[in-house]
């Protein structure tokens, strides 16, 4: 009886090495694929909330010391070249390029393309990157210790939050934002 049951418990301790290190190998391919489809959906929201404003809220400012609804998104458009580019270890293609103070693109049409264009590169990035890759760590702003995939992560962030600024900025203009894409 103790032999069968000593047999079993080396199984299921086989068993549960096994599926642990399988689940390993697969979250790094998970995550990749889970940041890809965050940034996927965050372009999609972004594009729905940018949408949503009338052209001529695009230079709506709800008080002097902040910025228009289009300088917060091409502060988000900037931030993703920044943070993808140092977070990838690649050359930053809009380096230099001040989005939000360049009268080029305070339109609602290039404001668009120009965060479309944004996520396209940061989603085109993180698609050629390997998992050995993404889990490598830099330095974000010579400071701070992070794995390529936790500085994505940041840019995620960065983006969540200065998206959901502009809620207030639709609200002010008497636009409902778009529904919420947790998922």
């Amino acid at each position: 009886m103790r032999k069968h049951s000593a047999f079993k418990l080396l199984l299921l301790f086989f068993v549960a090495s096994f599926s642990s290190a399988m689940a390993d190998d697969a979250t790094a391919v998970d995550e990749k694929e889970q940041l890809i489809a965050d940034f996927e959906r965050a372009k999609a929201y972004t594009l729905e909330y940018m949408e949503a404003m009338p052209e001529d809220g695009y230079s709506f400012q709800p008080t002097d010391d902040i910025r228009t609804f289009a300088q917060q998104m091409l502060h988000l458009a900037g931030a993703n070249y920044f943070f993808t580019a140092n977070s990838a270890g690649v050359e930053n293609p809009m380096e230099g390029m001040e989005f939000e103070k360049d009268e080029e693109f305070q339109s609602k049409a290039s404001a668009m393309k120009a965060v479309s264009d944004s996520y396209d590169f940061v989603i085109a990035t993180l698609k050629g990157m390997s998992e050995e890759q993404l889990n490598e760590e830099f330095s974000l702003f010579g400071r701070f210790k992070l794995t390529r995939a936790q500085g994505f992560a940041k840019a995620f962030e960065h983006g969540t939050h200065h998206r959901g600024q502009t809620t207030i900025y639709l609200r002010l203009k008497g636009v409902t934002p778009p529904q919420e894409k947790l998922i």
